[in-house]
């Protein structure tokens, strides 16, 4: 049966990014993995990472738009690459993507039922994710934080090796393979798998390492300032590379993922880059326009209240919003009029709206179009 097409079974264009095409693979390794009790299929999972084997690699991707799939079979002729599905290490693949913390995916065996996972390979370690609560003025101006977390680090004592005198292990003889045997009704079958004794690297320790018990690293609990810049908001993320977990055989460190949740103030509300506020006129100041002291997020400034201002109405502070995170552009500030009416009045006061309504207030434009329907 002729093979899906590539792209088609990511569910991406063909003009898709990196990023678009790793996404795309997380998404459906996570819904066909095995492990999935609802929604596992194996077959796909092992089609969706052929596909993601061949777009994830640029000189791959490359000889297939240009041959398709006859660029990694025999009849590629000259194009022939010597690939083929037996050769994806799927296991390194999904630890690339996930991390060495995504434990979900640790036992599944990749294609050809063999566990392919190649532990001699530099692997990055894994990242954090750290939530931090802000209040809103440093979320505006930017502040340093100390978070505190606690993370692996590569043991002192071994160097990262879990142990000492090393030694080709004797039961893969150095290979970090076995070949195990199991009668089938197919006959006698012969399966390669990694060696469960030194794990895949060929290598074991006369001595293991008290002090990491030969795993390698250490968790350490460590603190770390950061510099949280202006303008972040709720959910905003902020990536510090190189600062988590320690990687192993030679792997880099993961990444640090800060993430923010921002408090309300108590009287600008935010919007993006921008910010509101909603500004209280008696009548008396909306009626007949006045000097206005309104806070903003650089100090007080004087507004001009026009004459006959309505509820509602809204003001434009250009640049007087919040920067925007990586720029120098920053957004803007709306005023929003408010004109309260009042509701307990003093005899005097009555008084005066009373010789007030004497007067022909009618003649607003408003109130006469709609006093014609009455």
């Amino acid at each position: 049966m002729d093979k899906k097409d590539y792209y088609e079974v990511l569910g991406v264009s063909k003009t898709a990014t990196d990023e678009e095409i790793k996404r795309a693979f997380r998404k459906l390794a996570k819904t066909y993995h095995p492990d999935n009790k609802q929604t596992g299929d194996e077959a796909k999972f092992k089609e969706v990472g052929e596909a993601y084997a061949i777009l994830s690699d640029a000189n791959k991707r490359r000889q297939y738009d240009q041959f398709g799939h006859q660029a990694f079979t025999n009849n590629g002729g000259a194009n022939y690459s010597g690939f083929s599905a037996e050769d994806i290490d799927l296991g390194d693949i999904l630890h690339d993507i996930f991390g060495g913390g995504f434990s979900g995916f640790s036992g599944f065996s990749g294609f050809g039922g063999n566990t392919r996972t190649n532990s001699k390979r530099p692997r990055k370690g894994e990242d954090s994710l750290v939530n931090i609560n802000l209040t809103f003025e440093e979320a505006v101006f930017g502040c340093k934080k100390t978070i505190t977390l606690d993370l692996n680090e590569t043991c002192d004592k071994c160097n990262g090796v879990g142990g000492f005198k090393e030694k080709n292990c004797s039961t893969c003889g150095g290979r970090g393979r076995v070949i195990t045997e199991q009668n089938s009704l197919f006959g006698r079958i012969q399966t390669e798998i990694t060696c469960q004794v030194c794990g895949g690297s060929g290598k074991t320790y006369e001595e293991t390492c008290n002090e990491c018990n030969g795993r390698g690293n250490v968790k350490k609990r460590k603190e770390i300032e950061v510099t949280i810049p202006e303008g972040v908001d709720t959910g905003y993320q902020l990536r510090i590379s190189g600062k988590g977990s320690a990687g192993t055989n030679g792997g880099p460190n993961g990444d640090i993922y800060l993430e923010f949740k921002v408090k309300e103030h108590a009287i600008f509300e935010r919007d993006d880059e921008d910010i509101y506020l909603s500004v209280p006129l008696n009548i008396v100041e909306a009626t007949l326009g006045c000097k206005k002291e309104i806070p903003t997020l650089t100090g007080n400034v004087i507004l001009e209240v026009k004459a006959g201002t309505q509820s509602g109405e809204k003001v434009k502070l250009k640049g007087k919003g919040i920067k925007r995170v990586g720029s120098i552009g920053k957004g803007n500030m709306y005023v929003v009029y408010n004109v309260i009416t009042p509701t307990k009045l003093s005899m005097s006061t009555k008084k005066l709206f009373k010789e007030l309504a004497k007067e022909n207030l009618d003649n607003e434009e408003e109130i006469k179009n709609f006093q014609k329907y009455i």
